[in-house]
């Protein structure tokens, strides 16, 4: 059987430091906060994380405070027999804000639409009105 798989790549401008994004994606009560969501976990290399009660799960590989997350990720709709995808997430100082990159890689193909919006819309737009709320 041959895994098919894609890769996703985002850029988004965050109205925060990147020191701020960093803490709010790490962080389980401001990840909670943000996406209204329960997230569990540690933000240490080798800790585990789930995020969305739990639909996502995580597992922290490389961390760089304020510049990078790179993490092993899945979610409960996983099909069976993939191994987990890579996201990586790079952070930026621009200006006042933080230009934030993801790279989403080893995505099943089948998947990969749904994840793309799914960062749009349960991450990216969510925290960009956490930040213009506090």
């Amino acid at each position: 059987m041959t895994l098919s798989t894609g890769t996703i790549r985002q850029s988004v401008f965050i109205d925060a430091s990147p020191e701020e994004v960093y803490e709010s994606y790490m962080n389980v009560k401001k990840h909670s906060l943000f996406t209204g969501a329960k997230a569990t976990g540690s933000a240490k290399v080798g800790g585990r994380m789930t995020a969305w009660d739990g639909y996502i799960t995580a597992k922290n590989l490389k961390l760089v405070k304020g510049k990078l997350i790179v993490q092993e990720w899945k979610t409960t709709e996983w099909p069976k027999g993939y191994p987990p995808s890579i996201v990586e997430i790079t952070l930026k100082r621009k200006g006042n804000g933080t230009q934030l990159s993801v790279v989403h890689a080893m995505v099943p193909r089948e998947q990969l639409d749904d994840y793309r919006q799914g960062w749009t819309d349960y991450y990216w737009k969510p925290l960009r009105e956490y930040f213009a709320s506090v």
